[in-house]
């Protein structure tokens, strides 16, 4: 038996068994046993071979102390024969030393005298009762499941459910389903990307399993949840040709317990991918204007042009500083150089235009994908990528058409693709670029370079795109499996696209692709927006696509207000993509809301509970104090009573709140509980909340900002006095809520009396008018 130990994990591996297991130093840690690991590749058209069950170890190293991007660790090598001359496993253990993570890594090492074909290595096979999540309950077991890339699904699942999965087949799966992930259509059986979470709902206790990076393969999980789970994961070898006297190492596989309710349960995880990626998490949040959900792929010049003086002109009330030019303006995509008649100038004197008027200009692009029409297709029919048949792999059906996708490992395909990236970047002057369908440089395929895993294509190309963009170029990765862009990207959509329907509906035909859930509409956007929004500021700014609030989608007032406090209470960016001069001003005035934005994020309490997470904390603090941003949700089809109770919240129960409701302005006090009436189906109750102290004036909130505090950059107390001073970027008018121990009487906006209304005991409305800033001063 070899162990390895941390100040938090125990790792026991028996070499004769082929087995490990693995446990925390506390005794009321998970535990799992017997867990297995195996390598299988083949030669020729039917020959099989794996590790097997037993290992034949023919050297281990000693123990040793390594330095790792994630500090110290405790490592061992063992390296195994396999059944095939010449062919051996190095299998790399881990603990580190200042993280509860267990690391895993293997190395297939090819010394025979014929090629190999690597299918996968499997880092985790845990049998039936072999996992122990210290709990009686065993029916509350559940699994965090993460999709492949931005537009597949992910959520929790429980026991009796089913994975969310398409039955559009080939119309939809080549885009959002991993080519070597199962695709589950049973009850209790379940499958994740990079990583996934099993847990117990009932003990709090969980497994968290996944892979550090994904530069070499790949990765799958699989979950079949029974009383006694069964979990696997693997990373996907994809057929690649390993060539005598080679070798491949894999990415490192980490595994964490961790506890479910901890305010963030998978950060120890989440930021130890990070520093192996050296993720780029302090970009700036993009706040702007894209032209996609108006204007889609019929946007014109002109459009553009009227959105930008729209923007100009609503600088001093809404200052959006970035405008996207999305789809539209190409010929054909695959045809980049070439423009279509609706921009007959192409998009260089636009990017002018906008960056005179003193905002940043953004272009879309796809590099990968190729609709079917694209002279590309005629000219360079080697750069496709094609099945074993020599036929064309489908790229999905996007554009009305099923799609192609180019072969990056031959390298005029890839040169293409950085000449695109560096003429929008230098030449056409956008120093932001959305970079779309990244996913089709990953597909199942017969490759030009046949060495080369799925993951390694699209690792190549994004690192060669990031080059061609260069340092001072913003780029933001949109249908692209996560962990390929890590450190290559600022930003990464999350979600779904959203659109101006609650479920997917296509020309208006709604009821075959209601369940339908990768494609566009505001309720799979949202289900994203929350279930990843762990990864805001862990592994980049998240996006969770546009905000739509125009009044004519066919969103309800309580759908755009849940679709708006979604995006605003995760941190994430913020693109707004309604024809602005077309929007009325209380439209404006809903996305002004957001502005300055949070940037921070979230607790999602419910997070493994909820199918859709129902429940978000927000803890802020400033001048006149801490407060907590409360966001409850009704994504049931009716309208339905919202009860909140503060222990589910985390809140100390002998605490006594008081706080604003921003959507309806309710003023609310809460100590255990309180209930909000008839919530309007996919409506949300968003409450700002501080502690209530008879003594002391407190800030209630307002109408001049989501948070209903981060307009208040100074509060000072004085004996019978209270002064403020409230700053926002942009003219703000509207009504800030304060209760004051005694009546005021006075009460002055920089110098002059301003309206004061009592609205209840104690609670005082105050209206402002400023541009910028304000000082507000209240003598009782």
């Amino acid at each position: 038996m070899i162990e390895l130990t941390s100040p938090y994990l125990c790792l026991t591996i028996d070499p004769e068994n082929g087995q490990y297991s693995l446990k925390g130093v506390k005794e009321d840690f998970p535990c799992i046993d017997q867990a297995r690991v195996n390598v299988h590749f083949h030669h020729g058209l039917h020959s099989k071979y794996a590790l097997g069950h037993s290992w034949k170890i023919i050297q281990i190293t000693e123990t040793r102390q390594e330095q790792t991007s994630n500090g110290s660790a405790q490592m061992i090598d063992l390296t195994c024969q396999t059944s095939v001359q010449g062919v051996s496993i190095i299998l790399r253990f881990a603990l580190l030393q200042d993280s509860p993570l267990a690391l895993m890594q293997m190395t297939l090492d090819n010394q025979s005298t014929f090629a190999l074909h690597v299918d996968k290595f499997t880092f985790l096979d845990i049998p039936r009762g072999a996992l122990r999540l210290t709990a009686e309950n065993k029916s509350e077991m559940a699994f965090y499941s993460n999709g492949w890339q931005s537009w597949s699904s992910s959520g929790v699942y429980g026991i009796g459910e089913t994975q969310r999965g398409s039955n559009l087949g080939s119309f939809q799966n080549p885009m959002v389903v991993n080519h070597g992930t199962p695709k589950p259509w049973l009850r209790d059986h379940f499958t994740s990307d990079m990583y996934g979470v099993l847990g117990n709902r009932s003990s709090r206790k969980g497994f968290l399993a996944g892979f550090l990076s994904q530069k070499q393969h790949f990765s799958s999980l699989e979950v079949r949840l029974h009383q006694e789970p069964m979990m696997k994961m693997w990373a996907n070898g994809d057929g690649a040709l390993l060539n005598s006297g080679q070798q491949i190492t894999t990415d490192w596989a980490a595994f964490s317990f961790i506890h479910l309710d901890d305010e963030d349960p998978m950060q120890d995880y989440l930021q130890a991918v990070a520093r192996e990626n050296n993720a780029l998490v302090n970009a700036e949040v993009p706040v702007g204007w894209c032209s996609w959900y108006y204007f889609y792929s019929n946007v014109t010049a002109e459009d553009v042009r009227a959105n930008l003086r729209t923007l100009v002109d609503l600088q001093d009330d809404l200052p959006l500083s970035l405008l996207q030019i999305d789809d539209g303006f190409q010929k054909w995509a695959g045809d980049w150089l070439t423009f279509n008649d609706k921009f007959p100038q192409g998009v260089k004197l636009l990017a002018d235009e906008i960056k005179q008027s003193g905002i940043t200009p953004g272009l879309w692009l796809a590099p990968f994908i190729v609709q079917p029409q694209a002279k590309l297709i005629k000219d360079h029919p080697d750069w496709i990528l094609r099945n074993r048949l020599g036929k064309r792999v489908t790229a999905g059906f996007v554009w009305n058409r099923f799609t192609a996708a180019l072969d990056l490992t031959h390298p005029d395909a890839l040169a293409y693709t950085c000449e695109v990236v560096d003429k929008a970047a230098h030449e056409w002057g956008f120093p932001y670029l959305k970079l779309d369908f990244l996913y089709a440089a990953a597909l199942g395929g017969k490759y030009h370079n046949p060495t080369k895993t799925r993951a390694q294509v699209l690792r190549l190309g994004l690192e060669a795109l990031r080059e061609a963009a260069g340092t001072e170029t913003t780029l933001l990765a949109c249908g692209c499996p996560l962990g390929s862009a890590l450190g290559l990207f600022e930003a990464m959509r999350v979600s779904a696209d959203v659109s101006g329907v609650w479920n997917p509906e296509i020309f208006g035909i709604a009821r075959i692709f209601r369940n339908e859930p990768h494609m566009p509409s505001a309720h799979n956007a949202i289900q994203n927006i929350l279930s990843r929004a762990h990864l805001h500021r862990h592994w980049w700014v998240n996006d969770p696509d546009c905000l739509l609030i125009r009044p004519d989608s066919k969103l309800t007032l309580a759908e755009v207000q849940s679709l708006t406090t979604s995006i605003a209470v995760t941190g994430g960016s913020m693109l707004l993509s309604d024809n602005l001069p077309a929007l009325p001003q209380e439209r404006l005035d809903m996305a002004k809301l957001l502005i300055p934005l949070i940037g921070k994020r979230p607790v999602v309490l419910d997070w493994f509970d909820k199918t859709t997470p129902e429940r978000l904390r927000l803890d802020l603090d400033g001048p006149a104090g801490p407060w907590h941003v409360l966001a409850c949700f009704n994504w049931s089809d009716q309208d339905a009573d919202l009860t909140i109770v503060t222990a589910d919240w985390d809140l100390p129960e002998e605490i006594t709140y008081i706080g604003r409701e921003l959507w309806t302005g309710e003023i609310i006090t809460l100590k255990h509980s309180i209930t909000f009436n008839d919530v309007p189906a996919h409506g949300v109750r968003l409450i700002a909340l501080r502690r209530f102290d008879a003594d002391m004036p407190r800030y209630l909130g307002s109408d001049l900002h989501i948070s209903q505090g981060l307009e208040v950059k100074d509060w000072q107390v004085k004996t019978s006095a209270l002064n403020l001073r409230l700053a926002l970027p942009h003219k703000s008018a509207g009504q800030i809520l304060l209760w004051l121990p005694k009546t005021p009487k006075t009460v002055l906006q920089d110098g002059k009396d301003v309206d004061c209304k009592k609205v209840s005991d104690n609670c005082y409305s105050v209206s402002v008018n400023f541009n910028k800033h304000a000082d507000i001063s209240i003598t009782y």
